[in-house]
């Protein structure tokens, strides 16, 4: 058996012959922690295939998955914010505008386009968590209203995703001129009886869910989204109370009325075209 006696140790395979997995092959879900191939994942619309948890993704991965062919029309690309207040943190809030630009390649918080989803003309706004955190200041509520006299104009029904956490505070009161602004805007859009969708998605709080997020004909939420106004920790030192289980998650606010239906977002596109079939 003197073949089957390994003569030298060690792996000898020189280093440019070695192989190395490609970046980006694999991807670990954060809930379950269980490996999916990244491919897989992104042909699962970003959900574990395992778990069914739902990925934070933004309005590229919308857009692509409701308009036909990912085919549609932005409007207002172009507008970005000023500085009002002249607000300074850790940095200027212009140059924290113009970094962020340049890390997500997006303009503000908040995307608008019309197209087709599955033949009906659709407009779409749908905010982007990664541009200072979804936050809503004057552009987000000026592509908003925008949009939404876009759909009155043409008489398409508006769909609206939501995922921020709250008003953008380098704005103040600017910021929260917003939720009036859009909220009076939606009820325009309530008188000419065209169907307003609000999708919120995780985390949807603050003063986005204080107005436009919580103002749909039908208010529908992906599974498991956070949705609420103040967080948790907050609420909970306010009150002096432990909060319920699962509080805030989207089974709760839907258990307590404030939602319509939970919509897995693989099934997201048929779901939102069955509805709005209806309503025609």
């Amino acid at each position: 058996m003197s073949w089957f006696i390994r003569k030298e140790k060690g792996i000898n395979t020189p280093t440019e012959m070695k192989r190395e997995a490609p970046d980006g092959l694999w991807y670990q879900c954060s809930n379950c922690k269980k490996i999916t191939p990244t491919r897989e994942h992104k042909q699962n619309a970003f959900t574990c295939p395992h778990c069914n948890y739902h990925e934070k993704v933004g309005s590229d991965v919308y857009f692509n998955l409701l308009f036909d062919d990912n085919e549609f029309i932005e409007l207002d690309e172009n507008l970005t914010s000023g500085d009002p207040l002249h607000f300074v943190d850790t940095k200027a809030y212009p140059d924290r505008i113009k970094s962020t630009m340049q890390k997500t390649g997006l303009k503000d918080a908040v995307r608008t386009g019309h197209g087709k989803m599955n033949e009906l003309d659709i407009v779409i706004a749908c905010m982007d968590f990664n541009f200072i955190g979804g936050s809503m200041g004057s552009v987000v509520g000026e592509k908003i209203a925008r949009a939404i006299s876009y759909s009155l104009e043409h008489k398409h029904p508006f769909l609206m995703i939501s995922k921020s956490g709250g008003a953008r505070m380098m704005e103040a009161g600017f910021s929260l001129m917003q939720m009036a602004k859009t909220s009076a805007r939606l009820a325009q859009l309530s008188e000419a009886k065209i169907p307003y969708i609000s999708l919120l998605t995780d985390p949807t709080t603050g003063g986005v869910t204080a107005s436009y997020a919580m103002l749909g004909d039908f208010n529908i939420s992906e599974p498991e989204a956070l949705i609420g106004f103040a967080g948790p920790r907050v609420i909970r030192e306010t009150i002096g109370k432990d909060l319920p289980k699962g509080f805030q998650s989207a089974e709760f606010v839907l258990e307590h009325g404030f939602l319509d239906f939970i919509v897995d977002r693989k099934d997201l596109k048929d779901k939102l075209t069955s509805l709005l079939t209806m309503l025609r």
